[in-house]
């Protein structure tokens, strides 16, 4: 399983596996876990895809994508503080230069390539030792963001316990809760399957 990052400026280099990138989304939380999100002509895309992201692919051997996430600077625009700043203690978050949001985690946990028995498919740990890879070569040391209480059993199982940053709301169907995971290498052996091929090598540019 090959991790690729596609930084803001590469968008219209990879601009088929972008586009798979957002059909994925449409099927995965629209469809499979029903969140209350927009898809139009089976592509999920929302506001935030407007503001520059590099986004973190994860992609099978037959060139598919398979997984991917967002990842966005916590010193702008983030879903936590425009969207979902109930999900946050104090109703703002502690934001410093060290720290970047991860949203729209999306897998497909159907692909048959990846299941080797453990308890999670290898396209979630790839990319998971990915955003964690790419946070680090790029000077970020916590990743934030809102999720549900599925997810943060799936983190918890993986060995990348999230921390809290409030209590879980029930919002529309799911119940939300926003956290925080840490950038480190010891994360990262944790997280990275014996699959895990990362490309990306060097010092991508941030977003």
């Amino acid at each position: 399983m090959q991790a690729l990052a596609i930084p803001a400026a590469a968008h219209d280099n990879f601009s088929l596996l972008v586009d798979s990138m957002h059909r994925l989304r449409a099927r995965v939380s629209k469809g499979r876990l029903e969140w209350d999100v927009e898809a139009s002509n089976g592509r999920e895309v929302d506001v935030f895809d407007r503001l520059r992201p590099t986004y973190i692919l994860a992609i099978s051997s037959a060139s598919d994508v398979v997984g991917c996430a967002r990842l966005l600077p916590a010193t702008g625009p983030t879903m936590l503080t425009r969207t979902f700043p109930q999900l946050l203690a104090t109703g703002r978050l502690e934001v410093h230069a060290g720290m970047v949001e991860s949203s729209r985690f999306c897998v497909d946990t159907s692909l048959g390539e990846g299941r080797a028995g453990g308890a999670l498919h290898d396209a979630t740990l790839t990319l998971f030792a990915a955003i964690i890879e790419w946070s680090m070569a790029n000077g970020y040391r916590e990743i934030v963001t809102a999720t549900d209480l599925r997810f943060e059993r799936i983190l918890k199982r993986a060995g990348w316990p999230m921390r809290r940053l409030g209590e879980p709301e029930q919002i529309g169907g799911t119940v939300a809760v926003a956290g925080s995971l840490p950038a480190d290498k010891a994360s990262f052996e944790r997280m990275r399957p014996a699959s895990y091929v990362s490309a990306l090598a060097g010092r991508p540019q941030a977003a």
